[in-house]
């Protein structure tokens, strides 16, 4: 008896351990590249590029649901050539439905999406910032990233 006790034992832990390993195997996949494209004389727009890989979707920036959902936020550092206009936009095909779980329409972009902040840029100069994301599938949620990016301004 003693001894098929610690056999199932054995045998729950090893699942337990592989199923925990598995996760561990899941990879964010999202492509995310940072540019300052000039627009005319001194204004430029602030792209963010994220390519998501098939099945993989990002909550919005206002993901709606109910309020338990990681909307994308990027901050970008204080810099005196740098004056901002507006709030940082979202460009890509908004997906708004019904999730199972969690109440109300939750909105969400698969495939790509680019988040856009209008500037006037004065000069040469480096802009920095950081971007907190979270990536989910329909099975799962990777935990939330928060990742630095640089843009160089000739």
């Amino acid at each position: 008896m003693i001894n098929s006790v610690k056999s199932g034992l054995v045998i729950l832990v090893c699942i337990l351990v592989s199923g925990v390993a598995r996760a561990q195997m899941v990879k964010d996949n999202s492509k995310w590249t940072f540019e300052a494209k000039k627009m005319k004389q001194g204004n430029y727009e602030i792209v963010a590029h994220l390519k998501l890989e098939k099945g993989w979707h990002i909550y919005s920036q206002k993901p709606g649901g109910d309020g338990t959902l990681i909307p994308v936020e990027i901050k970008i550092e204080k810099n005196d050539k740098v004056k901002f206009s507006g709030k940082i936009h979202e460009k890509g095909k908004l997906i708004s439905e019904k999730v199972e779980g969690i109440e109300g329409k939750v909105n969400m972009f698969k495939d790509r999406v680019d988040y856009i902040q209008a500037a006037f840029i004065s000069g040469a100069t480096t802009i920095k910032g950081t971007y907190m994301y979270q990536m989910c599938s329909d099975k799962m949620c990777l935990p939330p990233t928060t990742k630095d990016f640089t843009i160089e301004v000739k």
